[in-house]
């Protein structure tokens, strides 16, 4: 299915290629001003030049192919050749019609279907989900939702950190604490207990404990580094326990999971790249694309065309061990054997662009995936109103849990305040209270551009007012309040009719879901969507006002206006999910 841009282009394009010329000239894009046209294509001026001809008489050429579409109203020459369209009410209601029989709600999906690996979330084990994780979780959500929906066949992963030096250290603090526990007893030969002898709250404790005592004390940290080194030669003990910390760690992740809505494909780690570090080690060696320098075995991946800096790959330290490079390096070649992606995206801190770009290169010198197929999808931090990154009144880092209780208990009272719930069931309106929560948590993230840092700011972001998630949760409350009575009242939608300037605002609105979805995809930047939803529930709510619905007395005319209604309900409810917010039935 076409948007209606997509729609004028062919017949631009058409008339530009009568005139011996390109027909990418004739693309048309949403106009500038929106009171004199509802699109515009600038193509005659770049034809003119490139044909040596006058802009006008090529524009004008072209301006009579569209008044003779019946997707046109009118379409007019301005200044040196701007082609001004503006569209009729066939289109329009042609256009808000296939909308609401779409099951897509008017998106295209993808036209050669690709796989897409998504790595996103990156937690470490024996450490709880923190606000600082909020922005990687949300974001690579609503791109697997998205690619999904496309059509792409997608793969998620989180990557767990689970195999540095901080599984060394977990395991000699919890030697030093419990020094009896079986894992430790080189000469035990199992089998080892099923049940963890170390919780969630334990690790949490454990690892700073461990982590200060090895920056004061070097012989700590040597014996943190022995045991690391001894886990990934497979010393039995070491990886029975590994594997409770790593379980442990999982069970208290995907509660966190649960409560935003967020699920992952595969639960792998660093450690899953372990067995392909010797082969890619030994590849990089014979094929000297490793060489050796000062103890340590790299790969050069600065270009003469850098205009920074870059730093060689390190693939072996001066030590003998391995880190993120060799490790990720080493997941590059996993994924290749296990999915083959056309395209993988990282999702993940913007401050870790040059590591990443690092890896790629080195992807690519080796032959396993070229760069093109590796992104780096980087995004900014959340902030404090102080512009720092977001600290609790004590000074720490808040764990994500916290994060959303608070966001949920908030958004009770906020609930309360604003008269909403009454009558309702305790269960209903501790419901409404979570996804009101959610959706002023996500929208708050999301619909910042990715790339920047934004302020967290609970208060705002849960009001009804604005550009805000709980606005658009009770647009959407509104539009199924009105369905319902429509229902109740025995009022059937019928043909869509468009004759009204907020009839023709809120069609053109729903017809820009396609360009959303598309760019989005594009552009790997959510905020395209959430604005698209914000300008859908702003014309609903200029219609609504404009447009009696269920007062209405021709019903023509009523059951019209209740199937732009629908087709407003169901796409904003599409364009919700895809970033990962679900709306309550009332509110």
């Amino acid at each position: 299915m076409r948007d209606l841009a997509g729609q004028l282009t062919d017949v631009a394009g058409a008339a530009f290629g009568a005139l011996g010329l390109e027909p990418g000239f004739g693309a048309m894009r949403r106009s500038d001003r929106p009171d004199l046209a509802d699109f515009q294509c600038n193509g005659a001026m770049a034809a003119a030049k490139a044909a040596r001809r006058n802009p006008r008489e090529i524009a004008d050429a072209v301006v009579a192919a569209l008044r003779a579409s019946d997707l046109v109203a009118s379409a007019e020459t301005a200044g040196p050749g701007f082609i001004n369209v503006r569209l009729s009410a066939r289109a329009l209601n042609a256009r808000v019609s296939e909308t609401l029989e779409d099951p897509r709600a008017g998106a295209p999906d993808h036209a050669t279907p690709r796989r897409v690996m998504i790595d996103f979330g990156g937690w470490n084990v024996a450490k709880p989900m923190h606000i600082g994780h909020l922005r990687s979780t949300i974001i690579g959500d609503s791109l697997q939702r998205l690619f999904r929906f496309m059509g792409e066949t997608v793969v998620s992963d989180v990557h767990l950190g689970d195999w540095g030096l901080q599984m060394g250290l977990l395991i000699i603090e919890t030697a030093r604490e419990q020094p009896d526990l079986p894992y430790f007893d080189a000469a035990f030969s199992g089998p080892y207990p099923s049940v963890s002898p170390v919780t969630m709250e334990d690790l949490e404790r454990l690892y700073p404990q461990a982590s200060a005592r090895a920056k004061e004390d070097e012989t700590w940290r040597a014996a943190a580094r022995t045991a690391t080194a001894e886990l990934q030669a497979g010393r039995p003990g070491y990886r029975a326990l590994w594997r409770h910390f790593c379980e442990v760690t999982r069970i208290g992740l995907e509660r966190e999971c649960a409560d935003l809505g967020v699920k992952f494909d595969l639960w792998k780690g660093e450690s899953d790249a372990e067995p392909f570090i010797p082969e890619l080690i030994d590849d990089l060696k014979r094929r000297e694309i490793a060489v050796l320098d000062e103890g340590a075995w790299i790969v050069r991946v600065a270009r003469e065309s850098d205009t920074r800096e870059v730093p060689p790959f390190l693939l072996v330290n001066r030590d003998g061990a391995v880190g993120y490079h060799a490790t990720d390096l080493g997941t590059i070649l996993d994924r290749r054997r296990s999915f083959n992606p056309d395209l993988t995206l990282y999702v993940v801190d913007q401050r870790q662009a040059l590591h990443f770009e690092q890896v790629f290169r080195a992807s690519e010198i080796a032959g396993y995936t070229p760069a093109d197929r590796l992104e780096h999808i980087g995004f900014g931090t959340m902030n404090g109103r102080d512009g720092k990154p977001f600290k609790t009144r004590e000074g720490g880092v808040l764990k994500l849990h916290d994060l959303i209780r608070q966001a949920r208990e908030a958004a009770r009272v906020r609930l309360q305040e604003a008269g909403i719930g009454e009558g309702m069931a305790e269960s209903e309106i501790g419901l409404i209270a979570d996804r009101v929560a959610d959706a002023a948590i996500k929208f708050a993230d999301l619909s910042n551009v990715r790339t920047t840092n934004y302020v967290f700011d609970l208060d705002r972001f849960l009001s009804f007012e604005g550009k805000t998630g709980p606005y658009l949760l009770y647009a959407a409350v509104r539009m199924k309040s009105l369905v319902r009575r429509a229902r109740e009242d025995g009022v059937e939608p019928g043909p869509v009719d468009v004759r009204l300037e907020a009839e023709r605002t809120l069609a053109l609105s729903l017809d820009g879901f396609a360009e959303a979805v598309s760019s989005t995809a594009l552009r790997r930047m959510p905020h395209i969507l959430c604005d698209h939803a914000y300008q859908l529930a702003q014309a609903f709510s200029a219609f609504y006002a404009a447009a009696p619905i269920l007062a209405e007395k021709d019903e023509v005319v009523r059951a019209g206006r209740l199937s732009l209604t629908l087709a407003t309900l169901n796409q904003l409810e599409r364009t919700l999910d895809l970033i990962g917010i679900s709306t309550p039935e009332r509110m």
